[in-house]
């Protein structure tokens, strides 16, 4: 392509008529777009874009040049191996920065590739404590992590729910299993050893022979670490085994898709945490509900305001930096300080949110509600 030809494609006319120059910055979006967590993927996809599209519409000027950010998307399928092809192709493309990825085991290996790209990457819903342990200066999270989701829900079964017998299981993922050693570490702590400790994979969907072992156990509550994907059938296959156990589940079960599969296995004995606070008590949540469901049209699903404040922190360290160049604006992450769709947006020197909320909801009247 000829120089001249270039420069027209970055041309744009103002109101004047007048040709100005856009200066066109990637920012680069990573998770599972295809398989059966896609719907949870492309949640947190539109949430960025919306933050993207947010900052176009107000305007932003960097080093003098007006901005023009743009999303590249990649798809990770939940997969540790796709992840760092996805994160090479990503840093390879000149992304600026990322917003991702969406499970902890997909970001955890990805954050060494950006890591050693110098491209910092920020996770709306990666909770595994690991990931920000690596001591990385480009890994990021706007959410709480598994240690404060495990602790809530132990807390929450034990004095809330009087549950004594607990049975858990969990998808070998780093997030699934992650979150179940952290609410096993918590029940030690309050004095309650599971009934039974079993695993099965992100890609199954018979759970019979673990369910009719842990029937023998006689658990009067079952919790599962890992994605709606695999939680609804479990949940539908323990009550035709006749486990009546209330169903306890990390953030992975908190979604609309989760209810869907279900069907009439749901009851008042299922519930879930949420890393963060519900949507209709973000101080932001209810007017971008009613944006993204216009944009999109569809509703939220999980952590689309979450990938919507990760994106606009991107934004906000680069205005802070007065550069999109990774190596100037990174060091800036840490002086990030702004209200958010989801809460005050600010990081810790490991990278973690300052305020990391986590909520309990139970299944009621046909939804999500959450427990007071």
């Amino acid at each position: 392509m000829k120089r001249g030809v270039i420069m027209l494609a970055l041309m744009g006319l103002g109101a004047s008529g007048i040709a100005s120059a856009d200066t066109v910055v990637k920012v680069g979006f990573a998770g599972p777009l295809t398989g059966p967590v896609a719907h949870i993927g492309k949640d947190e996809q539109y949430g960025a874009q919306l933050a993207l599209d947010d900052a176009n519409a107000k305007g932003v000027t960097i080093a003098g040049q007006k901005v023009r950010f743009e999303l590249a998307a990649e798809d990770d399928q939940a997969d540790p191996r796709v992840a760092t092809t996805v994160a090479q192709r990503l840093a390879d493309a000149g992304v600026k920065g990322v917003v991702g990825h969406v499970t902890s085991g997909a970001t955890i290996p990805a954050s060494r590739v950006y890591e050693q790209a110098g491209i910092p990457a920020i996770t709306p819903s990666s909770t595994s404590p690991k990931l920000t342990q690596q001591g990385y200066k480009t890994t990021y999270r706007v959410i709480a992590n598994d240690l404060q989701q495990g602790a809530a829900m132990a807390k929450f079964a034990t004095e809330v729910l009087k549950a004594r017998r607990i049975a858990v299981i969990d998808d070998r993922t780093a997030y699934g299993q992650g979150l179940a050693d952290a609410l096993v570490e918590s029940l030690k702590k309050a004095g309650v050893t599971p009934v039974g400790r079993e695993f099965t994979n992100d890609k199954a969907t018979d759970f019979a022979a673990i369910l009719t072992k842990l029937r023998a156990a006689q658990p009067d509550a079952v919790f599962y670490g890992g994605m709606d994907a695999q939680g609804a059938p479990l949940l539908k296959q323990m009550r035709q085994l006749g486990i009546n156990a209330k169903y306890l589940g990390g953030d992975g079960s908190c979604t609309s898709e989760m209810i869907k599969i279900s069907g009439t296995a749901m009851t008042g004995d299922v519930y879930c945490t949420q890393a963060g606070i519900p949507l209709e008590r973000m101080p932001g949540g209810k007017e971008f509900n009613e944006r993204f469901k216009k944009r999109f049209n569809a509703p939220v699903q999980l952590y689309a305001p979450y990938s919507y404040d990760a994106a606009s922190a991107l934004v906000e360290a680069m205005k802070l930096a007065n550069s999109a160049d990774p190596a100037k604006y990174v060091p800036m992450l840490q002086k990030v300080s702004f209200k958010g769709v989801t809460g005050n947006i600010a990081f810790d020197p490991k990278g973690d949110s300052k305020e990391g909320a986590v909520s309990l909801y139970q299944f009621k009247g046909g939804k999500w509600e959450a427990f007071n």
